[in-house]
């Protein structure tokens, strides 16, 4: 990995930890994913991750988003992404920095929520299995959410329209597979294999295929560069 990249996603971390931001949302997302977690506990009565790992990828709708949204719109907003262009780095260092940084700060919350297998595993016998793949599950889902925040952020200055934008097409990608009754039969399997909630669940069950592994690091990479291009656009203007 270049230093570059490295030095990049470092800043971006300490922006995130030495201000009120990543505590804030960390904090948000453990209440709310704790909330459906012990009201599905206590309501069923069963010890099973599986209202956590459905109910966190539309958390992440919002969370991811409010991650993303300063990221590179906040660096165009101060005009320091200016001095950033003029350095001896690559643009797609630049996005990678600060994809990572975004990356780790999405794992640090997830495996937060690790504190609530440990709860389950006192309470009954867990299928270790489903649970790890649920978790790598997350993470890639949350990578993929990230790839789009970036993009969004690398082509405005507003954060709110990063968000919104962001938010826009992670809910898209998240509905295809719901609304398969709407669209052609010939057309069915193409909507729902663009699903990443139709992955995701593939994956949350126990099976890693390597399709579904596959389609998030397409996913990743074309959103990623769509970022880069988009900062590369700067220079043209």
């Amino acid at each position: 990995m270049s230093s570059h990249v490295v030095v990049f996603c470092k800043k971006e971390l300490r922006s995130f930890f030495d201000s009120p931001i990543a505590y804030i949302v960390i904090t948000t997302f453990l209440l709310i994913s704790g909330w459906f977690f012990f009201s599905d506990l206590f309501l069923v009565n069963q010890a099973s991750l599986r209202n956590l790992f459905d109910i966190i990828p539309f958390i992440f709708m919002f969370f991811v988003p409010a991650v993303t949204m300063r990221l590179i719109s906040e660096e165009k907003r101060s005009g320091t992404i200016e001095i950033l262009l003029t350095l001896p780095v690559k643009d797609y260092e630049i996005i990678l920095g600060k994809f990572l940084a975004g990356l780790i700060l999405i794992v640090v919350a997830v495996l937060l929520t690790l504190v609530y297998t440990f709860t389950l595993s006192g309470l009954g016998d867990l299928d270790f299995g489903s649970v790890v793949a649920g978790y790598i599950g997350l993470i890639f889902l949350g990578a993929t959410y990230l790839s789009v925040g970036v993009f969004t952020s690398s082509f405005t200055q507003n954060q709110i329209v990063a968000f919104i934008t962001s938010f826009a097409i992670i809910f898209a990608l998240y509905m295809l597979n719901k609304v398969l009754m709407f669209v052609p039969n010939f057309l069915a399997s193409f909507f729902e294999y663009l699903s990443v909630d139709y992955h995701f669940s593939n994956i949350s069950r126990g099976v890693i295929d390597s399709r579904d592994v596959i389609y998030y690091l397409s996913l990743v990479f074309f959103f990623l560069f769509l970022a880069v291009r988009a900062l590369e656009s700067r220079k043209w203007r």
